[in-house]
């Protein structure tokens, strides 16, 4: 499709991704966001749990992964997002670089996923107004269910922290952007081939879409503007040519 070898293109996001992460590291930060929805994306690399080797079980970066993402439900900006595990450590590590990059107090809504509260607590003491938003799912009407979701019959809503607004007590936003994220990257498609065969080109594929979808991509709810641009993290659209520039930068600095 590109006419280059498959190893130039991983070349290539093994170069740009890590720049891209540490423009965000650099530029995200002091973010006047006011509400906030977090949730989890699951992905693999090299196999399935169930199909890694025995000499690897266990092994980070081996069998099932999760990216944790924290979306501004207002002006749909990624915040932070972070490849690990689902514990309760790697929950506690995500929610910590969360509220490093917030100016205010913020409501956040998670899903029910119990690492959440231990980490909230732990990154925002009592500084934080939280509710956590549960799905009810029943069975799906389809004849054939392996892969069709399960029907969601209701929701049910829990105050953990502070005075949460319940009007804004919902987790659709970063759901719908796990959406995009699955739909614009192979690695996360289901019943493909094209999963990560290595943990990091999956961290930098993340980073690369995250921060085009940050400064690249304008967002239809924001009429035609980026989400950097509606929070205030940039003052234009980036251009392609100006996300390749962080890896050209950063040689020059070099």
């Amino acid at each position: 499709m590109t006419g280059a070898a498959k190893g130039t293109v991983l070349k290539l996001l093994a170069d740009i991704g890590p720049q891209c992460v540490v423009y965000h590291d650099e530029h995200a930060r002091d973010l006047s966001s006011l509400r906030v929805q977090c949730d989890e994306i699951w992905s693999f690399v090299h196999a399935k749990a169930k199909n890694v080797p025995a000499k690897l079980d266990g092994r980070w970066g081996y069998g099932d992964v999760w990216t944790w993402t924290a979306l501004d439900a207002d002006t749909k900006f990624m915040i932070s997002w972070r490849v690990g595990g689902r514990d309760t450590s790697w929950a506690t590590l995500f929610m910590q670089d969360v509220a490093s990059r917030l100016q205010h107090r913020v409501q956040l809504t998670t899903d029910g996923h119990r690492p959440y509260l231990a980490a909230v607590e732990h990154a925002f003491g009592s500084e934080i107004d939280y509710a956590v938003l549960r799905k009810l799912y029943g069975t799906s009407d389809e004849p054939d269910t392996r892969y069709s979701p399960a029907k969601c019959i209701g929701v049910t809503e829990q105050v953990v922290q502070g005075a949460p607004d319940e009007g804004h007590v919902s987790t659709s936003f970063v759901e719908r952007s796990n959406l995009t994220l699955r739909m614009s990257s192979r690695r996360f498609t289901r019943l493909t081939n094209a999963f990560s065969k290595k943990i990091e080109n999956l961290e930098y594929a993340v980073a690369l879409h995250f921060v085009h979808y940050n400064f690249c991509r304008p967002h239809g709810s924001l009429h035609g503007l980026t989400p950097a641009q509606r929070l205030g993290v940039a003052d234009h659209r980036w251009s392609l040519a100006e996300l390749v520039g962080l890896l050209e930068n950063s040689e020059r600095s070099n």
